[in-house]
């Protein structure tokens, strides 16, 4: 049997061999605390739970959904972004529900990227981007985030010969795994080197409503000429705690939505339409839940940042999304240091350099751990640290 070359040099999935790990150890009896993969753990509010148990028993609903969905999903997805950021799309042309957003985004590589082609991709970066690109045959030009530049990519660096080869490039902001934050100059800037090489804009925004200390992030589509060049991919996995149910969205430039409509119709069946339901209600319903969880991730996010650079690992307050990212002491690299705190601490953390080269010299923290396992963490890292001196 031989394998196709996508699959032989496939890498395995950054968080399939945390979750290995993890099991390894609890396989030994040892009690393993995890800040690794970005999994809220507070509960889908009872309220969209009862909307899709209710929706599950209608007869319609056991039926094949449509790859675009049901109408009213998307109606709902454009109330919810003009409401939001004050923008309006049309809901049969530029919105198209998702099973889950990281299906289009691993989709949407086949939209533009011929064998051969290059995507500018963000580094460190969420590994779709660029597993994406490679599955489509294309090749991934990484764009560095650095520190000194707020982790933010330095568009100026990126050679002319490169971006006029370049099919697509690849955003996302809150970032994953930084935690750094975009204004709109900075969109904007991006749309301006977009558009004077012709390159479409897919930018990730799936941490918008994941926000502390009173700030409100933006929409790329916000930004001037954004909608002519772009789509933005979201999600209702982080903003209602709905990972699990699988349900996400891409909005903006119409000629890009169609395009993805057309894969997933040859690839997917839609989402299942009591989700659908499910996620027309979330939008729609009560939303006080998004403050109560983050206010939960806030207090989480201060114990933690405190704790980290008490032992030095320094890092900032991220402004926004579900990480830390903490710089790793002088000595080791971070697939080092994240390997000697799950072996002596038992705590895990998923190493910088898993996102790419760029990551090299951090390690992720997510929030999206139970409290009482947040501060037995924070008791071992404490512990852990008081032995080292």
């Amino acid at each position: 049997m031989k394998l196709a070359k996508r699959v032989e040099k496939l890498p395995p999935y950054l968080f399939v061999e945390i979750s290995r790990k993890i099991a390894e150890k609890k396989a030994k009896g040892e009690d393993v605390v995890t800040f690794g993969i970005g999994d809220p753990d507070i509960p889908t509010p009872n309220h969209i739970i009862e909307c899709m148990v209710q929706a599950a028993h209608a007869p319609a609903n056991h039926r094949y959904p449509e790859t675009e969905g049901l109408p009213d999903v998307r109606k709902a997805i454009a109330e919810w972004y003009e409401k939001r950021f004050g923008l309006t799309f049309d809901p049969a042309k530029e919105v198209l529900p998702l099973i889950g957003s990281k299906e289009g985004i691993g989709h949407m590589a086949l939209c533009f990227i011929d064998p051969g082609d290059i995507a500018l991709v963000p580094d460190p970066a969420y590994p779709v981007y660029s597993i994406g690109t490679m599955f489509a045959g294309g090749e991934s030009y990484y764009m560095p985030l650095k520190e000194e530049n707020n982790f933010l990519p330095d568009l100026d660096a990126i050679p002319d010969k490169i971006a006029r080869k370049a099919k697509v490039m690849w955003l996302n902001y809150p970032n994953n795994p930084t935690s750094a934050v975009a204004d709109l100059d900075f969109f904007e800037r991006a749309v301006a080197f977009a558009t004077k090489y012709e390159i479409p804009i897919c930018h990730d925004g799936p941490y918008s409503e994941v926000a502390y200390d009173g700030y409100s992030p933006v929409s790329f589509l916000q930004a001037k000429g954004a909608k002519d060049i772009g789509v933005e991919f979201h999600s209702w996995s982080k903003t209602y705690n709905m990972t699990g149910w699988r349900i996400g969205m891409v909005v903006g430039n119409a000629r890009m939505v169609d395009a993805l409509m057309r894969v997933k119709s040859n690839l997917d069946s839609g989402i299942p339409q009591a989700i659908q339901f499910m996620g027309i209600h979330a939008l729609r319903g009560p939303q006080d839940c998004i403050a109560q969880h983050n206010a939960i991730y806030q207090k989480r996010r201060d114990k933690l940042v405190a704790t980290l650079n008490k032992i030095g690992l320094r890092c900032t307050p991220p402004r926004a999304s579900l990480y830390i990212w903490a710089r790793v002491p002088a000595g080791y690299t971070s697939a080092q240091f994240a390997a000697k705190l799950l072996d002596e601490t038992a705590v895990v953390v998923t190493p910088g350099l898993g996102y790419g080269p760029s990551g090299e010299g951090y390690v992720r923290f997510s929030l999206t751990t139970p409290d009482d396992r947040v501060d037995l963490g924070i008791q071992r890292l404490e512990a852990w640290s008081k032995k080292q001196k």
